[in-house]
């Protein structure tokens, strides 16, 4: 079936860590489709009165144990330490701005940016409020380091942050990981959660009868 025309909308968030197990199947079913183009918005989970230590969310270990059952996801020792000290500040805001810092410079590099950020939390441990963790990841992507860590300072990155939280809200999306089908105003949900690869090209397929029908 033709997809032209068609994009992915994935939302997630940075210190998500649904979104981290979600990865390993989105990363399959984004291989199988290199035809379709991808844009990444970030959801903004842990903003305002929500950025707190993580030790205010007492569920996280019980729900990373639960993604590792269901994913396979592993979650590295210097990530497990953050959790048993308990004062690592989950900040979605500063983690969005070190997205948008590097998707200005590899814009065709979204998903390979998400993907980065979130194995240098959930596996290294590193700050996703930490500019250095964004210079690191800069250098991994052949970006000029100095540039992205400049970036994420300025009042640029911030207003493009909060403008793509906006738009998430516009969309409806309040729960993370969520990936769309868009073709024009149309948007279709294919996956999220736990959906194995299998049932993202089931939906994704299910998806393009719809458009089809709705032509």
């Amino acid at each position: 079936m033709n997809t032209e025309n068609l994009n992915l909308i994935y939302i997630w968030d940075g210190y998500c860590g649904w979104c981290y197990g979600f990865s390993t199947e989105l990363t399959k079913f984004l291989d199988s489709h290199p035809e379709l183009p991808i844009r990444v918005l970030p959801g903004g989970l842990f903003t305002g009165e929500k950025s707190l230590s993580i030790s205010n969310y007492p569920h996280i270990p019980g729900a990373n144990e639960r993604i590792h059952q269901l994913t396979g996801a592993k979650f590295g020792a210097s990530y497990n330490q953050l959790l048993e000290d308990g004062n690592f500040i989950l900040n979605s805001e500063d983690a969005g701005k070190g997205f948008v810092a590097l998707k200005h410079f590899a814009p065709a590099k979204q998903y390979e940016i998400v993907y980065a950020m979130m194995k240098l939390f959930y596996q290294d441990g590193k700050s996703l409020s930490n500019p250095e963790t964004f210079g690191e990841l800069a250098e991994d992507f052949g970006l000029n380091s100095k540039q992205v860590k400049a970036f994420y300072h300025i009042e640029e990155a911030l207003n493009e942050t909060r403008k793509l939280f906006a738009e998430v809200q516009e969309i409806g999306v309040n729960s993370y990981p969520t990936l769309l089908v868009q073709k024009g105003e149309e948007l279709i949900k294919i996956g999220g959660g736990v959906a194995r690869i299998e049932k993202l090209e089931e939906n994704f397929q299910n998806a393009l009868a719809l458009i089809e029908t709705n032509r």
